[in-house]
């Protein structure tokens, strides 16, 4: 692996998005990761759209790790978990608080074992507390944390019922959270030589997170109301060519309104008393935006608009899906988009990587594996011998599913396999 995280070893042993999310972030940055899969497989594995055994979700959060499948109800498989972890720099876990301590997995033991060892713990509320215990999705933790709430206030008379946001903000924050904390123990590692326990959870994900926070949690003291992002604040229109895109600057409040004022060249509305004030701007809106409306579809596109936005510095944004953006020019030069295998003959298109760095060169992306397909290498590697692997294949303690057609013509050989088809078998129960 290249890549400023070349050398670091991390064992994976979480699941569907938080930690996936988080240990595929450190393998991008250029660490080795093998994830863990247990003999049910990763759900995230038959997420629409799918191929035999891999979905595109899947191949998102784990393209690149080598996979391998313990049971850890078969004697002997904890022993083989253990030594893996005993050559890990970093593991991840996101089982709900005390799961992996049943197995003998905790950071407790395994730190004992490996005293440099970084152990990174996410769920909804933390390891510890009156809340530890509490199955935690991120629906769950986003209505406990406001995050609903904001959508209901905001949106929800125009959507006309409650309604949660579709993405997993939660796991996908509480993910990005654990690699600062992660990449932050890393670097005290290289100062005392010891690693440590890092217990990041949702919910306080969600709080530090959320830039208005300091509104809400203040606002019985300060006698004020809290903040509501609406459609005064950051307007939508139609643009001369029936694009609908937004605008970041509130059409109401007093040192924006004037930015509007200059882009349309258009000051006496300064003194218009239904908009001199932003009292009076806000009980006018509807008004005040045909007036902003009405100009832009003055233009001839959407070329001559941006530049006079620009220029009053007012920033909008078409409203786009990500497969439009995918196809703009910007999407080209940066490399947004990258093609991974899904391992069937075709191939998933997946985003690309969010940063670039001056000196490091970053390894292109790389396959994502099917459940147990690294054991042989992996504890080859480890030193077990081809005898003593199939011993574990037969009884169960290591798990390999049966690859797709397309696969073995490719491989020109079929991984070894228990008795039962893992995936056809989830095939048939979802």
């Amino acid at each position: 692996m290249s890549g400023p995280l070349s050398g670091v070893r991390v064992v994976d042993f979480s699941r569907v998005l938080a930690g996936p999310l988080c240990a595929r972030t450190l393998l991008d940055l250029g660490a080795e990761v093998i994830k863990i899969e247990p003999p049910r497989p990763d759900v995230s594995r038959f997420a629409f759209p799918s191929t035999p055994g891999m979905s595109g979700y899947y191949a998102q959060q784990n393209a690149g790790k080598r996979n391998v499948s313990i049971d850890l109800n078969v004697p002997g498989a904890r022993e083989l978990a253990l030594r893996l972890c005993d050559t890990a720099d970093v593991v991840v876990e996101n089982f709900r608080a005390g799961t992996l301590r049943y197995f003998g997995l905790d950071y407790e033991t395994l730190a004992a074992r490996s005293p440099r060892l970084i152990y990174a713990s996410i769920t909804g509320y933390g390891q510890g507390g009156p809340w530890q215990g509490r199955m935690a999705y991120a629906p769950t933790v986003q209505a406990e944390a406001e995050f609903t709430h904001n959508s209901i206030r905001h949106y929800g008379q125009a959507l006309g019922e409650p309604r949660t946001d579709s993405l997993s903000h939660a796991d996908v924050y509480a993910g990005l959270q654990a690699v600062i904390a992660i990449l932050a123990a890393l670097r005290r590692r290289e100062t005392t030589g010891t690693g440590q326990h890092i217990d990041v959870a949702m919910a306080a994900t969600l709080m530090a997170v959320n830039e208005r926070a300091h509104v809400d949690l203040n606002d019985e003291d300060l006698g004020a109301e809290p903040a509501i992002l609406g459609a005064t604040d950051c307007p939508f229109f139609i643009g001369p060519g029936g694009e609908h895109f937004t605008v970041a600057t509130s059409l109401v409040g007093s040192r924006t309104f004037p930015s509007y004022l200059r882009a349309m060249r258009r000051a006496d509305l300064a003194d218009d008393p239904r908009f001199a004030t932003a009292a009076a701007r806000r009980g006018n809106f509807a008004e005040l935006h045909g007036i902003v409306q009405n100009w832009i579809l003055t233009f001839a596109g959407t070329g001559a608009l941006d530049a006079q936005l620009d220029e009053a510095k007012i920033a909008f944004g078409e409203v786009r899906s990500l497969k439009q953006l995918s196809e703009m020019e910007w999407a080209g030069y940066w490399g947004a988009v990258q093609e991974v295998s899904d391992r069937n003959g075709g191939s998933y298109r997946l985003p690309g990587r969010p940063w670039r760095f001056s000196d490091e060169k970053l390894d292109p992306p790389a396959e994502p594996a099917f459940q147990g397909e690294y054991n042989r290498e992996v504890f080859a590697e480890l030193g077990r011998r081809d005898a003593e692997i199939d011993r574990y294949l037969a009884s169960g303690a290591l798990v390999s599913a049966s690859l797709p057609k397309a696969v073995i013509a490719n491989k020109h050989q079929l991984v070894s396999s228990p008795a039962t088809d893992i995936c056809r078998h989830m095939e048939h129960e979802t």
